[in-house]
Parts: C-alpha cells; structure tokens; sequence
C-alpha cells in the first residue's frame, strides 16, 4: 500500500522584508506571478481564481488579509471568519507557492497616514450608497498588496463587480504595471453566489436566498427579449420583497463605468442586487 502524499505547505510570510526575499528569486529568474487577495475563509470561488492564475503564470501568491479599515464601526470586521489552518490546507493542496498573512500592524503601522480616494466606479452609487468608507479601505489595501507583491497579474471573482471595477481603474490610473482579471462568479447547484458570509445564514435563510440570483437571471432574459428596463426592475424589486429580503438596491448598470443605463443600444448591460436576508447582507451580479 502506498503511503499517502501529502501536499506541500506554501511558504508563509508576514512581514514586508520576508515576503521580498520570498519573491525576489521568481523576479531573478523572470517568472510570471500572479496574486490573488483574499481575505481568508476560503471556499470554492477563491481555489477557481487559484486554478485561473496557475494559467497565467508560474508562481502564484495568496494573501490573507481581513482588512479592517474596509469595514465600518457597526460592521462584521471582529466576527468575520477566520480558518486559517484550514485554508492553508486548501492552498497547499492547490499548490500555491506563497502566503502572504499580515497582521494589521505590519499593514497599518503607528503612523500609517495615506489613503487612497476613488472616483468614477467608486461612487456610483451602489455599495458606496450604503457602505461608504470601503472603496476608500479597499482601494488602500489593494494598492498596497499590488506593490508589495509586483504581480503580472491580479485575480478579482465577478461577485464583487463594483470591486472589480474600482480596483481595474485603479491600477490604470496608478500606471501599475500588472493586468487585473476578473473570475466568473462560482455558485452553489442552485444558483447561490459562494460567499464567506454565507455561513452566517439559517437553514431557513439558506433555502430563500438563491432566489437573488433567480431574479436576475429572469430580469436579463426580459431585457434581452427587449423588455424595458424600468418595468423590468420594477417588477424584479416587487419579487426580491416578497422573498423575504429587505432591498439595498437593484441598479441597471454600464457594464464598465457603472453609470446609470436605460436601453441596452446605451451599451452592455450590468445588474446588480445587494439585499439583506435576516442578518446577512448578500450582493450578486449578472451580466445582460
């Protein structure tokens, strides 16, 4: 009987002059690296932005990260989850190279005093309407990561959209030199986005909550087959409400500048949806 293999742990680093000895020989030998930022609690969705990266290059690096200056004093930022053993396991079975884990003090020390401010995307109106502060905190920690790390390429999932976009301009506007990829959502068989917060949610809240999802999908074939899209989202509201979720929002977007979109001749076609069921906040896209 052969003895079972086990997989090699990635190397972990958590400090900044680490994490440049770790990575200074894949520079030396002209290597590809590509980042994915995570901030832990991995699931399925994060492993396919892994497997997306090992595509595109021969190293890959993940960091963990909870980043606190995204999350609002009323915020889940003290109870978010946190598995880090269990999510190195998950790495070293993909065969990720190298885990960068900070702390909070090595990202943010005693007198940590810039901030980055995004426009465009960023105040579109979306999840900047009810969360404020975190494009600021994410367009931070990510600008740091990004010259941290010196990625070719960086690994964003679709589920957070407006992300994906605040951060993509971002790394344009900043002359960065690395491509920023968006990774198709990855979704439960019915249709729930995979998300760390969904371990918040009952068995009852479980069972209601691909209907987020059920809706979109029916409002994009209404608008393909040519149906308004004011009425269209007027209905879709009315349905979101009678599942039981109380509505953030659910916007008809341009697919790329996020700005209000009334006709589809006015460019691709974005929906977007953030809703509370009970406790727990969900936010989902598709793309029309």
């Amino acid at each position: 009987m052969r003895p079972a293999i086990v997989a090699k742990r990635p190397t972990i680093v958590r400090t900044v002059p680490a994490l440049r000895r770790a990575v200074e020989p894949y520079w030396q030998a002209g290597e590809r690296l590509a980042l994915v930022p995570t901030m832990g609690a991995l699931h399925r969705g994060h492993l396919a932005l892994v497997r997306e990266a090992k595509k595109r290059a021969r190293r890959v690096v993940v960091s963990i990260f909870v980043n606190p200056t995204q999350f609002a004093p009323h915020e889940d930022y003290g109870s978010y989850p946190r598995r880090f053993e269990t999510d190195i396991a998950a790495l070293s079975e993909a065969k990720v190279d190298l885990v960068w884990a900070p702390s909070p003090a090595v990202m943010y020390p005693d007198g940590f005093a810039t901030r980055i401010a995004p426009a465009g995307a960023a105040i579109a109106g979306l999840e900047d309407k009810f969360r404020p502060h975190f494009f600021g905190g994410v367009a931070t920690v990510v600008a740091k990561l990004f010259t941290q790390t010196a990625p070719d390429f960086a690994l964003f999932g679709q589920k957070d959209y407006q992300q994906l976009r605040v951060v993509t301009q971002m790394a344009k506007d900043l002359d960065l030199p690395l491509k920023v990829i968006g990774v198709p959502t990855v979704r439960e068989k019915d249709g729930l986005a995979l998300s760390s917060r969904n371990v918040y949610l009952s068995a009852a809240e479980r069972s209601v909550a691909p209907a987020l999802y059920r809706v979109l999908r029916s409002s994009a074939a209404r608008i393909k087959n040519g149906d308004a899209i004011n009425q269209v989202l007027d209905v879709a509201r009315i349905e979101i409400d009678l599942a039981g979720f109380s509505l953030d929002y659910l916007e008809a977007r341009h697919a790329l500048t996020l700005e209000p979109i009334a006709s589809r001749k006015d460019g691709p076609v974005r929906l977007l949806v953030a809703a509370k069921i009970g406790k727990t906040r969900l936010i989902d896209n598709i793309s029309v």
